[in-house]
């Protein structure tokens, strides 16, 4: 299905699928894209759904409504084109109608054997060699071909470094940084639209080796104002004589000599400007009399290299709107679950809380206990998630110490008895006895370990044709030098192609409210930091067994040692 996708703004991140025949756009929270620009009018424009097209129509807007750069009253839409509300940029994107599989009729991939292709590999080189045809020396190049290759080599050199990262600082840095090797320049600066004010914004600033990086590069707004209406690279080898600057006296007091300023043009407009200058004293200047430090040629590449940065540019605020819309839709779904689940607890509350009044009433001890009960529950419940809330989304160190590693699995088995007991559950344990004290997490390694029996003990409560047993036991691989927590139970098992999902937050296996879909994922990453890992085995019908492995840290530092000749199974074999 079509959809706008807002890419710079302050809706960035902002999606709309254009399911409705009449999509409306504007400030007013009435429409059904409202954007909060003060640029935009309350009822900037519409999109219409005609048969199979869709047209932009601008209502009468103060601003005016922008189709790639040009002003439009109507204007059917294609897939890429980019709308512009006031300081706003929409995507419009439609799917392809084309399938892929259309084309595997026309292109197929067969073995020789099959076509009898006696074809061979003749040459091949490496990735690498594709750059060097840029450096090699020709030997009878005249100047023409060796400028030209040197253009190329600038130009290949600025894509290579473009591909490389999605940091702006760091591409318009080494963007910079090309631009110094190749021309002689003074000083140089990058400057960025600021999509708020639409006001130039300094990004990044550099100096020639010699020259003092407190030395302020003074640029004429007569020189950008031209650059940025006329998009046009200009070239000034004395701003004193140049008409167009005539009357901008911060070039005359500046005492600039050659300057180069191109735009930053991209797919739909220009989001900055590259400068670069050069500055010479009155005694260099009868010193080089009239030699020129930079020419037309330059300014065709700085040109070039103008264009590429600016695409670099739109690449990546597109990528930041593409996580900002996965952020969004995240927090989305983690509200609406949590939502449920907190509704949920609630719920529970409010009828404990019914049995509670009614018990008083009645002056019913029993009926007041029951009503306690379920309120306790469901306040455990909401206690356990917002631990797992915290947990989950909380970035942390293990609060390493030396512990018992044994103490801290039994401490859970203790915990979760009264439980199993109330679910008809046999809950047993196999605490192996050569566990020497370890350094680990003991308060973290103890909620990984309580989400696993909880779940295990849930898993087999619900089974009716056979008793639930849920088993914990603790192993300890000296040479390895790992230490194991197992919980395993005769519960239904995991059917093959969701085990790949347990640990997705919110994917539940528990039947009706009681599963939040955090516990697994918490326990996964208390294990993981620690450097460890949990394994899952389960067959339907035969059962689970979860698997906590971590590096078995001894208190002096060292890995720990053998202390007994105890032998004993993998833990990765049942």
């Amino acid at each position: 299905m079509p959809s706008l996708f807002v890419i710079r703004g302050n809706d960035q991140g902002t999606r709309l699928e254009l399911s409705a025949p009449v999509v409306s756009i504007g400030r007013d929270a009435s429409n059904v894209l409202q954007l909060h620009d003060t640029q935009v009018s309350r009822r900037h424009a519409e999109i219409r759904r005609i048969d199979d097209r869709y047209q932009l129509v601008d209502l009468n807007s103060s601003n005016g409504t922008f189709v790639n750069g040009k002003r439009i009253t109507e204007q059917w839409l294609v897939s890429g084109d980019q709308l512009q509300f006031g300081r706003t940029l929409v995507l419009f994107t439609r799917p392809t109608e084309e399938s892929s599989e259309d084309l595997s009729a026309v292109v197929n991939i067969a073995s020789p054997q099959d076509t009898g292709d006696r074809s061979q590999i003749i040459s091949s080189i490496p990735q690498e060699e594709g750059s060097r045809i840029f450096s090699a020396e020709l030997p009878h190049a005249d100047t023409w071909t060796a400028r030209a290759r040197s253009n190329l080599q600038v130009m290949y050199r600025i894509a290579m470094a473009i591909s490389h990262t999605l940091d702006i600082d760091q591409l318009l840095n080494r963007i910079m940084e090309l631009i110094f090797e190749w021309v002689e320049a003074d000083r140089g600066c990058i400057m960025l639209i600021d999509p708020d004010t639409d006001q130039l914004v300094p990004k990044v600033r550099r100096t020639r080796q010699g020259i003092s990086a407190d030395d302020k590069i003074i640029i004429s707004k007569t020189i950008l104002d031209y650059v940025r209406e006329n998009n046009e690279g200009v070239l000034t080898s004395d701003a004193r004589e140049d008409e167009r600057w005539t009357e901008a006296a911060s070039i005359v007091q500046a005492g600039i000599r050659e300057a180069i300023c191109v735009p930053m043009q991209g797919r739909y407009g220009v989001v900055g400007v590259i400068y670069i200058d050069t500055s010479m004293s009155p005694q260099e200047v009868l010193r080089r009399g009239s030699t020129k430090k930079f020419t037309t040629d330059h300014l065709k590449l700085m040109v070039a290299i103008g264009h590429q940065a600016a695409l670099a540019v739109e690449d990546t605020h597109y990528y930041s709107a593409m996580v900002q819309a996965e952020r969004l839709a995240a927090i989305g779904q983690t509200i609406a679950m949590l939502s449920h689940h907190i509704k949920n607890i609630l719920q529970g509350i409010r009828g404990g809380s019914y049995l509670i009044q009614l018990g008083l009433d009645k002056h019913d001890e029993e009926l007041i206990r029951k009503g306690w009960n379920i309120v306790e529950k469901n306040q455990n419940r909401i206690s356990s998630l917002v631990l797992d809330m915290l947990t989950f989304s909380k970035e942390r160190e293990p609060d390493l110490r030396p512990a018992d590693w044994n103490e801290t699995v039994a401490d859970v088995i203790e915990l979760m008895q009264s439980r199993a007991q109330e679910n008809n559950v046999e809950l047993s344990s196999a605490l192996a006895d050569d566990i020497p004290e370890l350094v680990f997490d003991p308060e973290a390694v103890h909620r990984a370990v309580l989400n696993l029996v909880t779940n295990a003990i849930d898993a087999v409560a619900e089974q009716e044709n056979r008793p639930g047993r849920v088993r914990v036991t603790t192993e300890y691989d000296a040479s390895a030098r790992r230490v194991y927590a197992i919980v395993e139970d005769n519960g239904p098992g995991i059917p093959p192609d969701l085990i790949d999902k347990l640990f997705n937050p919110f994917v539940s296996m528990k039947k009706g409210v009681r599963g939040t879909g955090l516990g697994l994922p918490v326990s996964q990453k208390i294990v993981r930091e620690h450097g460890g890992e949990i394994r899952v085995e389960s067959s339907p019908d035969q059962g689970t067994r979860f698997i906590i492995e971590i590096p078995a840290v001894l208190p002096s530092g060292d890995g720990p040692k053998a202390t007994g000749s105890h032998t004993q199974a993998s833990p990765g074999e049942k």
